[in-house]
């Protein structure tokens, strides 16, 4: 009988009651269970584009790869990694105190204990003069990266890693660690080279990629040791060349945007053929951590100042010896370059390879050996990257036109800034002039120096062309367009001569206490 929902069957429960009546039966009968299948939907899948990976090369450089742990002695005021009493006003306190059960417990040196003082500290004990650590304990003090550049154990890595240093262990990918000693080191290029002795062990080493192959938006892969986390791989581009940091007159770095951290220092940057395109040295980071922009020495610059370690455990330079500055628009203009390139000389140093070939202040040098300079950064690393004794073809424009000189480089002096630069005399300035007279087009106000050359500049109107150049008052103008001045009279003269040339910008040869500078000034409203 059927129901409503009231109480009664309904015929939908008896169908349903029946149908697993039925199936309940048929397994009976025949004592094999159904199988019951459910219908699902396909779980998500996307075909995703061919990406290359980076395995490879890191499984084949990354033996290559080291750790550099860098130890300073440490003369020690007790054995116990920082705790002591003595020197702390805790040598009166009670056996029972806390504090002097504190540091008992964690070793802390008991300061009547001056028998285990002196098996410690005395003339032949370890932190003694003449234990196995002479005058203090080797502690970590810096720590960074490094990679193999020969099988025979020859290790590259940053100048500014090793500075600090006494004693190196370079620690590779297995852990093995390997007691390393410094063959040389220039602090020009931040770059140094250790060596460990694997006692006729090859090590795995990797070869310098060509520069010339090296093109922004290329993939590269950086392994190095980032907080102590050796064997650490990231991976970027190449997202620029040839950056200027301001950190030498050698700057020309490659920057990439893989990520690079403290302890990356020294490290690799690997091509996809697992050559090495540059040397990690620098982040751009206002937090301290990698945002993305990282600095590596490249190639090519690396590979001839290792070469020069591994050989002499120094670097020679050329040296020109002059004080160099760029060409700017304004100043090319001025002396009628067609175009604000080259290395604008500030002056020559007395007695200086440059200075014996002639060169003037004012002269720019436009071409090396026929090769074309594209900067006063560019001048300074071919020059440095010379033999001294060699002997070089510059093109200097001059007056007007070019005009050939040849220079036969120096060594540059250790104490040197600059393979080109050097010359940073502080004349005495000026006090009160005796007069003045304006030349107010220029927005300068000036008078008779003190050593009677050239003209202290006594004023300037801050909305002038010469403020926004950086001339301040105290300087003195030197020169207009290389000729000498010595009154406001000379100064009116040349620049009117230079607008019967045709030209609208005058060159002015600034002195200061901190050197000499060129700077081109506007003459249009000049009489």
């Amino acid at each position: 009988m059927l129901k409503n929902f009231n109480g009664r069957l309904s015929l939908a429960t008896v169908l349903k009651a029946s149908t697993v009546a039925g199936i309940a039966a048929a397994v009976l009968a025949t004592g094999v269970p159904l199988e019951i299948t459910r219908s699902y939907a396909e779980a998500v899948k996307v075909q995703a584009p061919a990406v290359p990976s980076f395995a490879n090369v890191v499984d084949a450089v990354s033996p290559a790869v080291v750790s550099v742990r860098v130890e300073n002695r440490v003369n020690p005021v007790s054995d116990n990694d920082g705790f002591s009493l003595e020197g702390r006003g805790f040598d009166d306190l009670p056996d029972d105190h806390p504090l002097k059960r504190f540091f008992k417990q964690f070793g802390g040196q008991d300061p009547n204990d001056q028998q285990g003082h002196q098996r410690r500290f005395g003339q032949n004990g370890p932190g003694g003069p003449n234990g196995p650590n002479g005058k203090g304990r080797l502690r970590p003090v810096a720590q960074g990266s490094g990679f193999f550049i020969s099988e025979d154990g020859y290790i590259v890595t940053n100048n500014h890693v090793v500075s600090d240093g006494q004693a190196f262990v370079a620690v590779m990918n297995d852990g093995t660690e390997l007691d390393a000693k410094l063959i040389g080191k220039d602090p020009r290029t931040d770059l140094a080279v250790l060596k460990v002795d694997g006692k006729g062990k090859k090590f795995t080493y990797v070869n310098w990629a060509d520069d010339n192959n090296v093109r922004v938006g290329d993939w590269v892969v950086a392994v190095g040791n980032p907080f102590g986390l050796g064997g650490t791989v990231t991976a970027g581009i190449v997202s620029a060349r040839g950056r200027d940091i301001g950190s030498g007159p050698y700057d020309d770095y490659l920057q990439v945007d893989a990520a690079v951290n403290r302890g990356n220092s020294g490290g690799p940057t690997f091509n996809l053929s697992g050559e090495v395109v540059g040397i990690n040295t620098a982040i751009f980071s206002p937090s301290g951590g990698s945002v993305g922009i990282a600095f590596a020495i490249p190639a090519s610059t690396a590979k001839d100042v290792v070469a020069d370690l591994m050989k002499d455990g120094q670097v020679s330079r050329g040296w020109l010896g002059v004080q160099i500055q760029p060409v700017t628009k304004d100043i090319a203009e001025s002396i009628g370059l067609s175009e604000p390139s080259g290395a604008l000389v500030v002056a020559p140093q007395a007695g200086s390879p440059g200075d014996k070939a002639g060169m003037k202040a004012g002269d720019v040098v436009t071409a090396l050996n026929g090769e074309t300079i594209k900067d006063a950064r560019d001048l300074s690393r071919r020059i440095g990257a010379m033999q001294p004794g060699s002997k070089v073809e510059l093109s200097v424009w001059r007056a007007g036109k070019a005009q050939p000189l040849t220079v036969e480089l120096g060594t540059l002096p250790a104490d040197q800034k600059d393979a080109s630069a050097d010359d940073n005399s502080q004349p005495q300035q000026p006090e009160a002039p005796a007069s003045e007279k304006a030349l107010a087009d220029l927005g300068l106000t000036v008078g008779p120096s003190d050593d009677g050359k050239g003209l202290a500049i006594t004023g300037i109107d801050p909305d002038s062309d010469a403020a926004d150049k950086g001339i301040k008052e105290g300087e003195k103008i030197t020169s207009v367009n290389n000729q000498e001045v010595s009154s406001p009279a000379d100064v009116v003269k040349v620049l009117n001569q230079a607008k019967k040339d045709g030209r609208t910008r005058a060159l002015f040869q600034i002195q200061s206490g901190e050197g000499s500078r060129f700077v081109a000034l506007p003459i249009n409203g000049q009489g």
